[in-house]
């Protein structure tokens, strides 16, 4: 009677556990996924960099639109107007110190390679321009190159 009870057991024992390949399995299921979130994970912070220069650069645009509409006269007179590229000084007008302020203490400071260009006629419609380097967002830029930009058509 004894023997038929050291088999059961031994049966019993058999089948209890887990072995060492469902173990490496089970790790290598888990290790996917882990790799999955962080993949996850480093999109939505480029995604939100990305969303963030793009805010910067719709409330810097605004801003010298605003600033135009505040002195319209120079503005439809071409004052404001400006290529991108250019380093604009402030020679004492308002339209100069304006435009001077917004593109070098501005949009260079507040975007990466940040730049803009301005372009007003006689009749007040204005297009505003800001570009800046979106290399660090892994290329999200339009056109496939790494440069963004922000457009702004408005009447003064």
């Amino acid at each position: 009677m004894k023997s038929r009870n050291t088999s059961i057991y031994r049966i019993k024992s058999i089948n209890s556990g887990f072995s060492l390949l469902e173990v490496m399995i089970a790790l290598f299921v888990l290790s996917i996924g882990l790799l999955g979130l962080a993949a996850l994970q480093s999109v939505a912070l480029k995604s939100n960099h990305s969303a963030y220069h793009r805010s910067q650069a719709t409330f810097l645009a605004y801003d010298i639109m605003d600033r135009m509409r505040a002195n319209k006269n120079a503005a439809k007179a071409g004052n404001y107007n400006v290529e991108m590229g250019a380093n604009p000084s402030g020679s004492g007008s308002l339209a100069a110190n304006d435009v001077s302020d917004w593109v070098n203490n501005h949009v260079a400071q507040l975007l990466p390679a940040g730049d803009g260009s301005i372009n007003c006629d006689n009749q007040g419609m204005c297009l505003v321009i800001v570009q800046w380097d979106e290399s660090r967002a892994g290329g999200t830029a339009t056109g496939g190159d790494d440069t963004a930009e922000f457009e702004l058509e408005a009447e003064i």
